[in-house]
């Protein structure tokens, strides 16, 4: 009777992994597929941003329409097409209606209205009649953050975004990991992992942010932890209390109350559409500030390129140190991860910050911060001492699901939703 009941767990264990590895391999045929379809507009997106950079397209200059871009670089107008709305999407061009793309990407800082006018081209002025320091008017500013949502399908978790559970992580690939790991690891799960979390959680983050994120990051650089909000306590250590950090008006009202609550001075920086408006950053005298780059709760508004740059040159001349909190950005809907503030700058401005509750479940309470490669050691001799506040099983758990690629499969997966769901919404 045993023997048949071993057998039949056995048989069933089997058909599991014939079906895992049967789903596993025509998500990887979809990535290939779309892999091969994005190379020829991702080459043209890496073209134009580079020529942009360098000032080749200075701004408030116009770039040549599609079908001579096409004609050029010997792809397809719809090609092209796309490699523009990435630009565009992350603020190197402006779309102005019935006239094409223009520059918006200004390598110059801080710079004043009246430089700004003497710069721009005229031929192009009324293109950039929306300028960055229009305040954002929202109700959400007075409003409590912690009772917004939006009924029936999402509430709100987190800091910047609205939780969907349609794009809650699969069940079934969580259990079978669950699973896999209890049987392999055993009484491992049992030890006490390091103060920075487990050597094998964080080996994985390392990975995936280099090859998904573009960020070059050792293991010893991560600190693992339960949740944002116990690793902002961490970052107040860091920045010494009575100090003052500058915060995006509005914002998460979490943010403001954990660091409040560790001694730290708040001071708030009104948004404009594109960011924290210039004009606050030039009067601040804070010794560190908070953002979130990518859909900065309430207001969902995404820094452009020139806004992150902007605050990379507050910060260094400040010599004050940026938090970056980069909750919800792999979710982005565009052909390419976003540009973090890290990957900008990993040397000592940037604590980079982000968890897993957006992108697995918010039951799932483990979040990690990447520190400057210049001040590591600095930083782990003030925080390096508290152990680890995640359990140790929860750790092998997220390593394995890295590891093995089922973490970026369901990325993928909700991206391709998204992407269905906002063609479908033009149509």
């Amino acid at each position: 009777m045993k023997d048949k009941t071993r057998q039949g767990l056995e048989m069933k264990n089997t058909d599991e992994r014939e079906i895992e590895s049967i789903i596993k391999k025509t998500e990887e045929e979809k990535e290939a597929g779309e892999a091969k379809r994005s190379l020829a507009y991702m080459e043209l997106y890496r073209f134009l941003r580079s020529q942009i950079i360098s000032g080749a397209f200075p701004y408030g200059s116009k770039i040549p329409s599609k079908r001579l871009l096409a004609s050029d670089r010997g792809v397809s107008v719809i090609t092209v097409q796309h490699a523009l709305a990435l630009l565009e999407d992350e603020g190197f061009l402006l779309a102005k209606e019935r006239s094409g793309y223009y520059v918006s990407y200004q390598a110059n800082e801080f710079l004043t209205s009246k430089k700004r006018k003497q710069k721009q081209n005229p031929s192009v002025q009324t293109a950039f009649q929306t300028d960055a320091r229009q305040l954002v008017h929202t109700t959400a500013q007075s409003a409590d953050q912690n009772e917004i949502s939006k009924p029936g399908k999402t509430e709100e978790i987190g800091n910047s975004t609205y939780y969907n559970e349609e794009e809650e992580f699969p069940f079934p690939t969580y259990a079978r990991t669950v699973r896999r790991v209890l049987s392999e690891r055993q009484e491992a799960i049992f030890q006490k992992s390091d103060n920075q979390g487990s050597i094998e959680l964080r080996t994985a983050i390392a990975l995936y942010l280099e090859r998904a994120r573009n960020m070059q990051v050792n293991a010893d650089q991560i600190v693992i932890g339960s949740g944002a909000e116990y690793l902002y306590g961490l970052i107040s250590i860091l920045i010494g209390p009575g100090k003052t950090i500058a915060v995006e008006d509005p914002s998460y009202q979490k943010i403001r109350r954990v660091y409040k609550t560790h001694g730290l001075k708040i001071e708030p920086l009104r948004m404009g559409v594109e960011g924290i408006l210039s004009g606050e950053l030039r009067h601040s005298h804070a010794d560190a500030m908070h953002v979130t780059p990518f859909h900065s709760y309430p207001t969902e508004i995404s820094a452009t390129v020139s806004k992150k740059m902007e605050y990379l040159s507050w910060a260094r001349k400040r010599g004050a140190l940026l938090v970056e909190d980069d909750y919800d950005s792999e979710f982005s809907m565009l052909g390419k991860s976003e540009d973090t503030l890290f990957s900008m700058e990993p040397e000592k401005t940037v604590i980079y910050l982000n968890t897993f509750s957006r992108t697995i479940s918010p039951s799932v309470r483990i979040g990690y911060m990447i520190l400057p490669r210049q001040r590591t050691v600095e930083c782990l001799d003030r925080i390096g001492f508290y152990s680890c506040t995640v359990p140790v099983l929860d750790q092998y758990v997220l390593a394995e699901l890295i590891k093995q690629g089922d973490f970026e499969r369901h990325l993928n997966r909700v991206r391709r939703k998204r992407r269905r769901e906002k063609a479908l919404e033009k149509q």
